[in-house]
């Protein structure tokens, strides 16, 4: 009797090379370089290095995670897989911007935002993948086979691994935080960061009064840097030489100038965004701080132009530098520097008071997911309505109402979280919505006297809610109204007619019918059977 086939299983081979000491190294240069190094020396070094290790990690991983799905999947068609998935992403991603875009926006919806770059200096990585296929050739040697290697490899490694290549370094956003005159020169200075962490301060330098912006020179780099006592400390008010009875200040918290021409004894406003333009300007900018403070003027400088003129440079925070210029137009700049032009709108500031969806980082699937939520629960109330009109389904209205409160839980999440969980709340909330419309649809199912008109009218009421509440939130998204609260309470107003159409849909499920049969006990007479003699009178 020949014996029975033995089964294939590439699971122990793949978490042999998942543990080997090159693939485990590289994990934790991954996470140390994303995460420490790249802030404390960012550059060429900390930038490839980060995509040496991956390419040296990712394989391994992918592999895994074949052999686990496919058990019967041998090791050697893992790695094959594993390998050449890893080096034709990374090259596609690497050599085309547009791939560059989808796989980053396919990213920050697995673990927050993400910029991920087209840069084919990062292609010289790609050897890196000969040090995963060393290590893999030396791993299959010795398969993992104990059941403690195995769990240790599969509850530490395999989470480790998959968090490491998921979770890139964060995004720094550019803030234009200075603006100094430095002997005869402006000098705008702009740092970077994300969250509540910023790092250093890069410069740019005009000899022409703002018109044009250069690179500094070693010495003025060093008197910019403090090195020997030429800038001061952020300054938020500054008078002009020539004209001592000039002068400007930043309103505090506002994106805004005032002017005084009697040396700050009265004030005036000079320039500045109304609090209704900077409120559409936080939903425009990434990581405009918990109450939008960094959309707002941070410093400012005035120098005179030698002709009795002069001109004032604004830093802006998220918004850019603007400028006054020596014929008193003022304009918004942006980022004086062109290695910004990878920041939203081109490094160029967007219309105040005007935006597309396009320009609204998440707002559209925000509104999306409240205008769905909303018509749901117009469904839900229905059927609410209905499981309390029938007394054969007094059961229903409590799962309508967890799953109820449930959708109204996650969608207050989505709103007020930060991009990083913001994608897996909005999925959370959509496996919730999902049921809720099912089991809000089929309310009266099973009961007799229910029509099929009260489907067609509940349907049709969610229908006009997703139809109206659309309207201020639409608006929203275009700028008009500009604050969100706004738009939130015009939505939520707009569900009023669906729910009363809603509400009286119940009219047509009959209140008193009997579950099986349809008869109504109440005030009608049951007709003859079929079949039987009718009475006769008296």
């Amino acid at each position: 009797m020949s014996a029975p086939p033995r089964h294939r299983d590439g699971a122990p081979a793949t978490l042999a090379w998942l543990g080997h000491p090159a693939t485990v190294v590289a994990l934790v240069l991954l996470v140390v370089n994303d995460h420490l190094l790249k802030a404390a020396f960012p550059g060429l070094l900390t930038g490839k290095l980060s995509d040496v290790a991956g390419l040296v990690l990712a394989p391994p991983l992918v592999a895994v995670l074949l052999t686990l799905l496919a058990p019967r999947l041998p090791a050697r068609g893992a790695v094959a897989v594993g390998l050449g998935l890893v080096a034709a992403g990374f090259t596609i991603v690497k050599s085309s911007g547009y791939a560059a875009a989808v796989v980053s926006a396919a990213w920050s919806v697995v673990s927050g935002p993400s910029l991920i770059r087209a840069d084919r200096t990062d292609l010289l990585a790609l050897p890196a993948l000969a040090l995963a296929w060393w290590s893999w050739s030396r791993a299959r040697r010795e398969p993992v086979r104990g059941r403690s290697a195995r769990l240790v490899r599969l509850v530490v490694l395999l989470p480790a691994a998959t968090l490491a290549v998921a979770a890139t370094s964060p995004v720094h956003y550019p803030d234009a935080v200075r603006a100094v005159v430095l002997g005869e020169q402006l000098a705008a200075g702009t740092s970077s960061g994300y969250d509540t962490h910023v790092f250093g301060t890069g410069w740019q330098v005009s000899d022409d009064a703002g018109a044009t912006w250069r690179d500094p020179t070693p010495g003025e780099a060093d008197a910019l840097a403090g090195r020997n006592g030429l800038v001061a400390g952020p300054v938020s008010r500054s008078c002009s030489t020539a004209t001592p009875t000039g002068c400007y200040r930043v309103v505090p918290g506002r994106l805004a100038v005032e002017q005084s021409d009697d040396a700050g004894r009265s004030w005036r406003p000079a320039w500045g965004a109304t609090e209704a333009q900077r409120a559409v300007l936080r939903r425009q900018y990434p990581d405009p701080g918990p109450r939008g403070e960094r959309i707002a003027t941070q410093e400012l400088t005035v120098r005179d132009t030698g002709d009795g003129r002069h001109v004032v440079l604004v830093a802006n925070g998220r918004d850019g530098f603007a400028i006054r210029r020596p014929d008193g137009a003022w304009e918004r700049l942006g980022f004086v520097d062109a290695r910004k032009g990878g920041y939203p709108f081109d490094g160029r500031p967007p219309a105040l008071g005007r935006s597309t969806p396009a320009d609204r980082q998440d707002d559209l699937l925000l509104a999306l997911a409240l205008g769905l939520t909303l018509a749901v629960s117009v469904l839900a109330v229905s059927g609410v309505r209905v499981g309390l009109r029938r007394g054969a389904t007094r059961w229903q209205p409590l799962p309508l109402a967890a799953l109820g409160s449930a959708a109204w839980v996650l969608l207050a999440t989505t709103w007020s979280d930060p991009l990083f969980t913001r994608e897996l709340s909005l999925v959370a909330l959509a496996a919730v919505l999902l049921p809720l419309l099912l089991l809000s649809v089929l309310a009266p199912t099973g009961l007799r006297g229910a029509r099929r008109r009260w489907t067609l009218e509940v349907l049709l009421a969610a229908a006009l809610t997703l139809a109206l509440t659309a309207l201020p939130l639409v608006g929203w998204l275009y700028g008009r109204p500009a604050y969100t609260r706004t738009a939130v309470l015009l939505a939520v107003a707009a569900t009023v007619p669906g729910l009363l159409l809603g509400w009286r849909a119940a009219r047509l499920v009959n209140a008193s019918a009997d579950p099986v049969s349809g008869a109504v006990g109440r005030g009608r007479r049951r007709g003859p059977r079929p079949g039987s003699a009718p009475r006769r009178a008296g």
